[in-house]
């Protein structure tokens, strides 16, 4: 070996440079690779005969996350209705999607070239310009739950937000009532004696609650980061709901409180933080199923069961139990398995005339303790089924 060649090889060893670079080019191709294995298995996958079956659409459904009862729920009713129309669903909820956030797994659905897509989206920018970028390239899109109203989506399936809100701001009252309604019956029972007559007098107390001097809290649980129209509405709904049916001389404090929906852990601790403060809330509205439930367990760790009155949502198994013990008034459900429907019907619709309704509306139901029962059987007889 000439001095020359020995040099040069003390020179390459001795780089880091050279090193960090090899490492660098490594790690671009194993991203390439993956990346074009992913594109190649959901172009091609959906033309592939399964089980003697050729499916005549492919859709993607796309969400925040694949751990919520109400996502399974939805693209439950999703998959029955597509089996009638003999398309395809795949849901891009699965582990190997875990750490993609919605935008780049809508980016995914365009480069694989679906035939629709069903995603919940938000009023960011960045969303808009991939509704608008599907579009460009002939794939309708159906906006889930939540809204992106200046974008070319095809249409939008969600919930009548101002008339979920009403549903709240009544139920809000109701419960008001039913503690004046207890408190006037205590007051008669302590203040009744007899006058000189031997008749019985009643005098009442100046009560308390509702009044000028302690009004009802009631406090509105809204995401910290969403971005949607959705929350402004239903707020709208609660606000003027209250206001116009309250009466001249109910007093009540109504407010809307914050929580970091990050991440699960996140939201238990914005919700812990409200037990800690002196004025706890009399009602708390909560607007998605995650925070129903940590309002439930900290009511149940903070011993305020009676005191805080919970106005929840959805109807998942554990919600119902706590409504059938008195820990949860009420709680609004959606017909999550009709809104997969919709997503269907809405990009067949489109498919098969060019255009489609604008808006689908789910169904919203009450469960509180009168009809609670009937709940409780429903899950018990699935339960029998699934065994």
């Amino acid at each position: 070996m000439s001095r020359k060649q020995a040099s040069g090889n003390r020179k390459w060893n001795s780089s880091p440079n050279t090193w960090i670079m090899l490492l660098t080019i490594v790690c671009v191709i194993s991203t390439v690779v993956m990346a074009v294995y992913v594109l190649w298995f959901y172009h091609g996958s959906y033309h592939e005969e399964t089980e003697q079956t050729i499916y005549d659409k492919y859709y993607m459904m796309i969400t925040e996350d694949n751990k919520s009862s109400i996502w399974r729920s939805i693209y439950q009713g999703a998959c029955e209705q597509a089996m009638k129309e003999n398309v395809y669903v795949d849901w891009l909820g699965d582990d190997l999607f875990q750490g993609y956030s919605v935008e780049e797994q809508m980016q995914i659905a365009i480069a694989a070239g679906v035939d629709g897509i069903i995603v919940t989206a938000n009023e960011n920018d960045d969303m808009t310009e991939l509704v608008n970028k599907a579009a460009e390239e002939s794939i309708p899109v159906v906006t889930l739950y939540e809204d992106n109203t200046h974008s070319a989506r095809c249409s939008f399936v969600g919930v009548g937000s101002y008339n979920l809100g009403h549903e709240y701001g009544r139920l809000a009252l109701q419960i008001i009532r039913e503690k004046l309604a207890n408190q006037i019956v205590l007051h008669m029972s302590v203040e009744e004696e007899e006058d000189t007559d031997g008749g019985i007098l009643y005098e009442y107390e100046e009560v308390t609650i509702g009044s000028t001097e302690r009004p009802v809290r009631v406090t509105v649980l809204v995401n910290a980061y969403a971005q949607g129209l959705d929350q402004n509405i239903l707020w709208s709904g609660i606000q003027e709901t209250i206001e116009q049916e309250r009466g001249e001389n109910l007093a009540i404090e109504l407010g809307l409180l914050s929580v970091d929906d990050t991440n699960a852990f996140s939201v238990e601790e914005s919700i812990r933080d409200i037990f800690m403060e002196q004025d706890i809330p009399d009602i708390i509205i909560c607007l998605n199923e995650l925070n129903t439930i940590c309002v439930y367990q900290a009511v149940v760790d903070y011993n305020k069961v009676g005191q805080v009155n919970i106005l929840g949502y959805y109807d998942s198994d554990t919600i119902i139990n706590a409504i059938d013990r008195n820990v949860i008034y009420a709680t609004v459900a959606i017909d999550t398995e009709q809104m997969g429907r919709f997503c269907i019907d809405a990009l067949q619709e489109y498919h098969e005339l060019g255009y489609t309704s604008q808006y689908f509306t789910a169904d919203i139901r009450l469960i509180q303790k009168d009809n609670v029962q009937e709940y409780l059987e429903k899950g018990d007889s699935a339960d029998e089924s699934n065994e």
